[in-house]
Formats: C-alpha cells, structure tokens, sequence
C-alpha cells in the first residue's frame, strides 16, 4: 500500500542530544539552584539522590501502563519527600522545571538534514512527531527555535497524552489525528524497542536511523536502516 504519512522520533533522530551522557548534571543543578533561591533547603546531593530514587519508582509504578507521569511529578514527589509540601502545580514545582528545561536546551541541535528533508517530505506526505518527553513545553521550545513546527501535521509529547513508546496508544492516536490507517504509514527513530517495535506493533513500517552502537536485543526487527537523514527519500520510496 502506498506510503501516506512519515512519523518521526524527535531526539536523536532530528534534533541531537549533544554529549547525551553528560547533560542530566548540568540540568539537575540548574534545577536545585531555583530551589535553593527560593527557600528549599537541601544539598545538591542530597536531592540528587532522593530525585532518582522518586524518578525510578514512578517508571516503575507504570512499566506495564506505559503512562508518562509530567516531569513535575517527580519534582513535587522529591520535594515531598525532603519535607516541602509543594504539589504540582505550585510555582516553585513549575519553576524547577522550567530551569531543567531551560538548560536542556543548551545541549540539543539540529541535525544538519532535518529541515531539508522535512521540507521535500512534506511536498508528498502527511507529517507526525512522537516524542517520549516528560516535558511538554520543552519539546515545543524546541521546536519553535529550529523551525520545525510548521513541518508537522500533529505532534504527540508523551507527557501531554500520558503515554509512551511503545505503547500502542500514542501510535494510533497520531494515526488517527493524520487520518492514515497504520499500513499507510512509516515511522522514523534512533531506538529499536521504541520506534521499532512500538510502530510495527501497530502495523506501521519502521526506518532505523543508527546514531550510536546499538546494545538493545529485539524481536522486532526495523522494515530499513539508515544512518542519516539524507537516505530517507530513497528508502522510502521502497517501503
């Protein structure tokens, strides 16, 4: 059947995380440096530690619904737990994260083909973003500051919809929204348990972009690989 709708990740696949392993420090101490200006009074380490032990128990609590607790979710559970009764909609809960994001930005560019290629895809197909994100408001930042908004037809955040790849939810909620069936359509992204075999669970057609080394063992395996942007054009008139 004839492709209709191209579906991309967003991170590592358009956008790129820029030194990925070393930008969660810089992000988490821009985090606990709003808290302690406005009164929290903990050690970074401290937090540190309470933070990734609230932010894995929340994973774990839905590994099986694959929700997509909001990242200000686990700010409102750490602070909880070091004593601050802040929910989640409370300023200085919102305003932690906003700091996070605003330092996460720093170490995201653009993939040197993105818009050119969304550019001439968009001359021929209906465009999508899934992206897993726990900040909403941080991925539509990012996509006013490269200028890839007006690419897409629709874009699902996980943490907007509270669910994430590879549940099939998000999937066919973006399928619907282009109003494509998933035979129609090809999803594009960088992880093999997520973009792979999320999108083919459903019954799309799935592209491999390859960033890195790939240690993931799946059963299912990707309809192409690529290891840029720029063979997508012509890997898609095969699919």
């Amino acid at each position: 059947m004839r492709v209709k709708a191209v579906l991309f990740d967003l991170f590592d696949t358009l956008l790129i995380l820029e030194s990925s392993k070393d930008f969660y420090t810089p992000c988490l101490k821009k985090l606990h440096e709003f808290l302690t200006n406005n009164g929290v009074s903990v050690s970074f380490e401290d937090f540190r530690l309470v933070y990734f032990e609230v932010r894995d128990r929340l994973y774990a609590e839905v590994e099986e619904s694959l929700e997509e607790p909001h990242f200000n979710v686990r700010v409102s559970w750490t602070l909880r737990r070091l004593g601050y009764n802040f929910d989640v909609s409370h300023p200085i809960v919102v305003g932690a994260t906003d700091a996070f994001a605003e330092e996460f930005v720093r170490y995201v560019r653009l993939d040197d083909d993105a818009s050119n290629i969304l550019r001439k895809l968009r001359r021929k197909y209906k465009l999508g973003l899934v992206s897993n994100f726990a900040i909403p408001k941080c991925v539509w930042r990012l996509l006013d500051k490269f200028g890839l908004r007006e690419f897409f037809d629709v874009v699902l955040v996980s943490a907007e919809v509270n669910r994430r790849k590879p549940s099939p939810e998000i999937f066919e909620r973006a399928l619907k929204a282009l109003g494509v069936d998933a035979s129609e359509a090809v999803f594009v992204g960088d992880t093999p348990s997520l973009d792979v075999k999320g999108s083919k669970n459903v019954g799309m057609k799935a592209v491999l972009i390859e960033r890195r080394s790939i240690e993931e063992i799946v059963d299912v395996k990707p309809d192409r690989v690529i290891t840029s942007l720029r063979e997508l054009l012509g890997v898609l008139e095969l699919c």
